[in-house]
């Protein structure tokens, strides 16, 4: 199998939001370096003296090399990155689920930060803030306007600094002013509950440090209350990723030992691995396996996963291992296609390089690289279909996306006009009152593909999209 690797991830966000990034943190340098290219390299220290002597006004000699560094890496795919100082410490946020805050999960509406959820005792928990709860103004700023991101940053800070929220609460018709102190928060990235008797629901957001536990503790909360579960439910919708051992470890909560999970291939002898649902694959250096308390029951339980265009990487391999060894019905939409691996090296103590040094494959071989995982069965967001998910961004329509390396891309001319009807439907959505156009929250009896889900668990009719379809890049196999 060749070295094992000790994996690790980061959830891009930004303008990449919902792309996995899965790396292997490496301390020790490369034992040999590639020839330089002298000719090259003199020329870009001509470059860099012009810069610095003729440009209008003087510039900082260190972010020219930054941006040089930064420039070379973005050539290459959508995933590698140089990672600053700033940007290296929201890595390592992303990657163990803490960050500085108050504890919140949030959406927008109508132009405000909606609060979905306070994080159990946290700060926001403590404070008394309800799910459905706007804010209004962060300090000084009218959050209308922002970004969802740009909220977020502005709640973030330093442990112990203050932060003044302006809350209105829509059923009490009020607004008032909270005051919280930051605190290091722990995200949830496991949530779940017995829907109707003898059916469970599973959600995973993202795979991170904490996810595991907290996907053990939620099984045996399920089982407590329902002894003989008939069915269970892994919502994988709109989880970018994470962490691989984690992925790995879900897999193999439900499937035989020693099958399978993932593989991996590139050009480094470290990249060519084969990850099986045995637990020193997931399991941490200092540890036990995570796994070794959960039901007999979960190997064998009917097993219904919920995919849309938002699951990726990390989900897209649960989806896929499932999937090829029939443990599961996939159903919902195409995955996102998000199928490299991405390797981060230290470049010093708080910078680093991560790029993309391996695809990963399915136990069968499949490559998810620009395709994604097609489900089982296609079932569309809302019983009026999914009107809206030809806006969606996939792996394939990144620029500069990584190809399958196995033949070339089939592509759809009738994407671009899809869209296009997409844009007027929304364009038209946008004109109703907020209350007409809210989307109902996943797990509840209005989540319309959790009910089919439900009712395929049942063995009852399934309401099928009509409409999807597949974008099919080539079926790519690998020889294993």
């Amino acid at each position: 199998m060749g070295q094992k690797l000790k994996i690790t991830g980061w959830v891009a966000a930004g303008a990449f939001a919902g792309v996995l990034t899965t790396v292997s943190l490496q301390t020790v340098a490369r034992g040999t370096l590639a020839p330089l290219p002298l000719e090259e390299l003199q020329q870009l220290a001509a470059v860099f003296g012009m810069v610095k002597s003729d440009y209008v006004e003087a510039v900082d000699e260190k972010k020219l090399i930054s941006d040089a560094i930064s420039g070379m890496v973005a050539g290459l795919d959508p995933h590698s990155q140089y990672f600053d100082k700033k940007s290296f410490k929201e890595f390592r946020e992303g990657t163990t689920g803490r960050f500085v805050g108050v504890g919140i999960e949030i959406s927008q509406e109508d132009g405000l930060v909606k609060v979905v959820s306070p994080i159990e005792g946290s700060p926001a928990f403590r404070a008394g803030l309800k799910p459905n709860d706007l804010i209004t103004r962060i300090d000084d700023t009218a959050v209308r306007g922002l970004s969802l991101n740009d909220a977020v940053k502005r709640m973030r800070g330093e442990v112990n600094t203050k932060v003044l929220l302006t809350i209105f609460r829509k059923d009490e018709n009020r607004t008032f002013p909270v005051t919280i102190t930051r605190e290091e928060i722990r995200t949830q990235s496991v949530r779940g509950k017995v829907i109707e008797p003898g059916y469970g629901w599973i959600r995973l957001s993202q795979f991170q440090e904490r996810t595991v536990d907290d996907f053990v503790k939620k099984v045996e909360e399920i089982y407590k209350q329902e002894p003989n579960l008939k069915g269970l439910v892994l919502d994988l919708r709109n989880d970018p990723g994470g962490l691989l051992d984690a992925a790995v470890a879900v897999s193999a909560a439900f499937l035989p030992e020693n099958v399978t999970v993932v593989s991996t291939d590139g050009q480094l002898a470290e990249s060519k691995s084969v990850y099986k649902a045995a637990p020193e694959f997931y399991q941490r250096r200092s540890g036990s396996d995570p796994l070794r308390g959960l039901p007999a029951g979960l190997k064998n339980v009917p097993l219904v996963v919920l995919v849309n265009e938002g699951s990726a990487s990390a989900s897209e391999i649960v989806a896929g291992a499932l999937q090829d060894h029939k443990r599961a019905t996939i159903m919902g939409s195409q995955t996102f296609g998000k199928g490299s691996v991405q390797t981060v090296r230290p470049l010093g103590p708080d910078t680093g390089l991560k790029i993309t040094t391996a695809r990963y494959y399915t136990p069968s071989g499949a490559s998810i690289q620009a395709k994604g995982i097609v489900p089982n069965v296609l079932v569309d967001e809302s019983a009026e279909g999914s009107p809206y998910a030809a806006l969606r961004m996939r792996e394939a329509d990144l620029e500069k996306h990584l190809a399958s390396g196995q033949g070339p891309e089939q592509k759809d001319p009738e994407r671009e006009k899809a869209r296009d009807e997409a844009r007027k439907r929304l364009e038209e959505e946008a004109k109703k009152p907020p209350q007409e156009r809210k989307v109902p929250e996943f797990g509840t009896d209005k989540d319309f593909p959790l009910m089919q889900a439900v009712a395929s668990l049942k063995g009852a009719p399934v309401v099928v999209s009509k409409t999807q379809v597949i974008v099919d890049n080539k079926e790519e196999k690998k020889d294993n």
